[in-house]
């Protein structure tokens, strides 16, 4: 006689699968708290998870919090049933986030909303949440997964996460410092990274009708592919600077090079980009010709091919590209704190 289903679970929440996936968990938890040996305290599973504070070698530790998704992405994780990329972008994004202020990645707390919990979905998830955490030096912390049915479509769920991390307070990098002539250097992007879908699956699936599946014209990859290329991690490259060179950092998502540099200038500069220093990535024109979006839209929707960005004196430029991998993209100059574009 076959048992019973549960009321909770006729109304579509399994709170006894969320049990069982939440216990496998602890092999992919696990493998992210060598990095932080000592300082990761407490059992997983708990109601809050425990980082005991010991920052040897600081002499002021500043505490450094940020918060994100992953955005209108997960539509493509969806249609390819691809999830651990998704979990990889969100880590990498929120670790960039506090990167760009000298920081070095503590710990990571997701949260999953889904309509139902599906077992495949969830540990491919995790996978992709403890090994970006896991490369990052970062420990996945905890977690909170919620089944909402009615909430959420069938078969889509939410994805965010908060990270934290620290900085030696005499360290951090706040665009203090910044002054005319500077030089703006880029870090390349790995194509979308996680900003600009709405309006690129717009473009892709309902004005060049192409599908999920359909090679990018004049290119060898796949619409799928394209799009779940996996956010960059600048941190450990933004690390092997040495301390002071920098002036200022800014991760470019949402709001692209326009909006996203003015947040780290003073007001008397202004950021010049010349926007023929580097090779736009053919996805981005495909974007821009078949969406016929104005140039400079392009450059506030999409990051156009720069990751990140870093500020540094001229007499720093050289040694300052050969560690990041970067190229001059530009400098600053009396302004009002804005970024001006030349095509």
């Amino acid at each position: 006689m076959t048992a019973r289903k549960k009321a909770y679970a006729r109304a579509g929440v399994d709170v006894d699968l969320g049990n069982r996936l939440k216990r496998q968990i602890q092999s992919f938890v696990k493998k992210t708290h060598p990095a932080a040996a000592g300082q990761v305290l407490g059992k997983i599973g708990g109601f809050g998870g425990l980082f005991r504070a010991n920052f040897p070698g600081m002499r002021d530790p500043v505490l450094v919090a940020s918060i994100d998704g992953v955005g209108t992405k997960l539509k493509i994780a969806f249609a390819m049933n691809k999830h651990d990329t998704v979990g990889a972008d969100l880590v990498n994004h929120c670790v960039n986030d506090i990167a760009v202020l000298g920081a070095r990645p503590l710990f990571f707390l997701d949260y999953i909303g889904c309509e139902k919990l599906e077992p495949k979905v969830f540990r491919q998830l995790l996978r992709g949440l403890s090994g970006a955490c896991r490369s990052a030096g970062c420990a996945l912390l905890g977690g909170e997964t919620a089944q909402m049915p009615g909430i959420y479509r069938k078969g889509e769920y939410d994805l965010a996460g908060c990270i934290v991390g620290v900085v030696d307070r005499a360290r951090i990098i706040d665009g203090g410092n910044i002054k005319p002539g500077d030089a703006i250097l880029g870090l390349a992007s790995n194509g979308l990274h996680t900003n600009g879908y709405s309006l690129a699956r717009k473009i892709l699936f309902e004005r060049m009708r192409l599908k999920i599946g359909s090679r990018l014209p004049g290119s060898n990859v796949t619409v799928s592919e394209e799009l779940l290329r996996v956010h960059k991690n600048y941190q450990l490259r933004l690390a092997k600077v040495p301390s002071g060179i920098i002036k200022g950092l800014a991760h470019i998502t949402g709001g692209g090079l326009i909006d996203n540099l003015p947040r780290i200038l003073p007001k008397n500069c202004d950021a010049v980009i010349d926007t023929k220093s580097w090779r736009v990535p053919p996805i981005f024109q495909i974007l821009q010709r078949n969406g016929d979006v104005d140039p400079t839209e392009m450059y506030q929707v999409f990051n156009m091919g720069i990751g990140m960005v870093a500020i540094v004196s001229e007499g720093d430029v050289q040694r300052t590209m050969s560690i990041l991998k970067a190229k001059q993209i530009g400098r600053t100059e009396l302004g009002r704190g804005k970024t001006k574009l030349v095509f």
